[in-house]
């Protein structure tokens, strides 16, 4: 039973987090020939500003350079 969790920066739509569960839900499937109902997605979103690399937060990094935030479709 593949138990599949991502944590993934806050601000993508609905959307595009239901098409990832299903893209890593059909990779589970496709790659180690788990039965569809075996296999389990939890997907976490972090605050922006909870989220850091060489000690800048992904919001901060956002404010610094706004072509870098999501943007909303």
């Amino acid at each position: 039973m593949p138990l599949i969790e991502v944590s993934i920066a806050e601000g993508r739509t609905p959307d595009q987090l239901r098409a990832l569960m299903h893209e890593l839900h059909a990779a589970a499937v496709r790659t180690v020939d788990a039965l569809p109902r075996n296999v389990h997605i939890i997907v976490r979103q972090v605050p922006r500003d909870l989220w850091a690399s060489n000690d800048v937060s992904i919001a901060e990094r956002d404010s610094a350079d706004p072509t870098t935030a999501p943007t909303e479709q």
